[in-house]
């Protein structure tokens, strides 16, 4: 999405809180970017989609739990 202006997010603000929840949304005044719209919690789930697919489908969770602990 391309930036918004500080007008357009006052007019439109629940439109934009909504969209923050699945994108950042960058806020600009006279063409430059003052503030940026977040979910607090985006970042946690990129963590977790990144290492979606590490443990491999043939061992179980305690097993890697296990793996993990053994390999501190």
């Amino acid at each position: 999405m391309p930036p918004i202006t500080a007008t357009e997010l006052k007019t439109n603000l629940s439109k934009y809180l909504l969209l923050s929840a699945t994108e950042d949304i960058y806020i600009t005044r006279n063409g430059k970017i003052i503030s940026k719209l977040t979910n607090p919690f985006q970042d946690r789930v990129k963590i977790v989609e990144s290492l979606a697919g590490i443990i491999p489908n043939t061992i179980s969770l305690e097993e890697a739990k296990k793996q993990r602990l053994n390999n501190i």
